[in-house]
């Protein structure tokens, strides 16, 4: 009898093993993220405040390391609202950013939307859902999700499109029909605003002048923060743009970047010296 046991424990943690291991080895789950079928959208205003810039190069410093190495994404320029303002003119520090994989709504917006939409349509027809980091207003996002609800009639996507916003100042300039739209017809998430800290999610505003070559590890990483530091020094409060505080005292801003944090379920990510602690590399 105390043999049988033995075995049976034996078996037991032996198939408990192989469990947790396969658990390991196939999980595509990052936080909320399918890496196997779903896909990233990356929307950016820059209108008027330059802290898009920094969020993106923030956003090359998190798909730079390797846990996030399989994500699939994609980043919009100009989705912008109804805000007033001066545009904050990004392409240089996009193509440097992320190459090919972003399209340009501010010089062309319907073929902006043509091209998240082909990417869209694919992720869902093959089992994957889209989520959209709202770093801007909901515009450009209510207009894409109205072409593929028309090309794709049939489908229920109100659970399979989710959209992540951390500003109430976004909400107030996005126009009250589009608002309303992704509200009623996408899984709308709004989360705390990242420019605080302790409050839910990531605060990645701040003052604080950080020395990025000793933090940073990986060059490109560098170079795309560079560039980003460049031209936000540049525009910042520039012919009537929005005056960034804290980016004009030589700290950073890169607040938008908390919504892709909780996508990925880094919500306990504090601040700014936390983020580059867990992503130098």
């Amino acid at each position: 009898m105390k043999r049988i046991k033995v075995i049976l424990i034996a078996l037991v943690s032996s198939l408990l093993f192989s469990f947790i291991k396969a658990q390991d080895v196939n999980s595509s789950k990052i936080g909320r993220f399918d890496s196997d079928k779903d896909l990233l959208l990356a929307n950016y205003d820059c209108k008027t405040d330059v802290d898009d810039l920094q969020s993106v190069a923030a956003l090359i410093t998190l798909l730079s390391d390797s846990k996030f190495s399989k994500i699939n994404y994609h980043a919009v320029a100009g989705a912008y609202g109804i805000q007033d303002g001066l545009y904050v003119p990004p392409n240089e520090l996009f193509k440097l950013a992320f190459k090919d994989n972003w399209s340009d709504a501010h010089e062309n917006k319907s073929k902006a939307i043509g091209q998240v939409k082909t990417l869209a349509i694919s992720t869902l027809e093959n089992q994957g859902d889209i989520w959209i980091a709202e770093a801007g207003q909901s515009d450009f996002s209510a207009k894409l999700i109205k072409t593929i609800k028309a090309d794709l009639p049939h489908m229920n996507i109100s659970e399979r499109i989710h959209i992540v916003q951390h500003s109430d100042w976004n909400e107030e300039v996005t126009s009250s029909e589009c608002l309303d739209f992704v509200k009623t017809n996408t899984d709308y998430q709004k989360i705390p605003d990242g420019n605080a800290v302790g409050n839910g999610t990531p605060g990645f505003r701040s003052s604080e002048n950080y020395d990025l070559k000793s933090m940073i590890r990986n060059p490109k990483v560098i170079e795309v923060w560079q560039l980003a530091i460049e031209l936000s020094i540049k525009y910042n409060g520039k012919e009537g743009r929005y005056l960034n505080e804290a980016i004009s005292a030589g700290g950073l801003d890169f607040s938008d970047t908390s919504e892709v944090c909780w996508i990925f379920g880094l919500q306990d990510v504090k601040d700014s010296k936390h983020f580059f602690s867990l992503f130098s590399d």
